[in-house]
């Protein structure tokens, strides 16, 4: 039974050119994600406490979960999660730009604009292996904090707003090894009215 579904694509899989390739958007999508959609299902197949909740509210109180299914829905959960994220908060309108209350909140938190693309930029160059960089609304405050594998940071009471996927699998078709590079693509397809959106529930 699937509990919970892949979600489609918001763009073509080369709307995104020439920033992410087109390529790596199907692998990305239609096996990456979708992977960890179908491990998610059959981990909590048999669980009727689980397959009837959110997402959000599973990965928020893994600690309840049976010990036995704990570490297959942490992984795939976050890894169905993390990606529906990260989808939403790319776009085919180029080179936005935050305004508004997020901006506003962006030169409090971390003095200007480009000083958090730096800080942001710093923490998803140098995460140490697979994992993602996330720009998080906590306890009112903005943080930016890096998740290994697929951890989420739901997970640790924090309500996500922007996220950068940091697996070789996101990048490396195009980018081979170089994902300074690819970091810096990647700020040229953030959609800055999505990440507004997902802030604005959050406060």
């Amino acid at each position: 039974m699937n509990f919970f579904k892949l979600p489609d694509l918001p763009y073509a899989y080369n709307a995104l050119e020439p920033y992410i390739d087109e390529e790596t958007m199907k692998l990305h999508h239609d096996k990456h994600h979708a992977g960890y959609t179908a491990k998610l299902n059959s981990a909590i197949e048999n669980d009727a406490s689980v397959n009837k909740k959110s997402i959000e509210e599973i990965l928020s109180s893994l600690d309840d979960l049976d010990e036995a299914i704990r570490k297959a829905v942490t992984n795939n959960g976050g890894g169905f999660y993390n990606h529906s994220v990260f989808w939403e908060i790319m776009a085919t309108k180029k080179d936005q730009e935050p305004d508004g209350e997020l901006l506003a909140a962006l030169n409090k938190s971390f003095s200007s604009f480009e000083k958090f693309k730096e800080l942001f930029t710093e923490v998803a160059g140098n995460h140490f292996g697979s994992g993602w960089a996330w720009l998080v609304l906590s306890k009112g405050k903005l943080e930016i904090i890096d998740t290994n594998n697929q951890d989420s940071p739901i997970s640790l009471g924090k309500n996500p707003i922007l996220t950068l996927d940091v697996w070789e699998h996101a990048y490396y078709l195009k980018y081979q090894n170089r994902r300074p590079e690819y970091i810096e693509a990647w700020w040229h397809v953030v959609n800055w009215t999505e990440v507004q959106k997902r802030f604005e529930k959050s406060t």
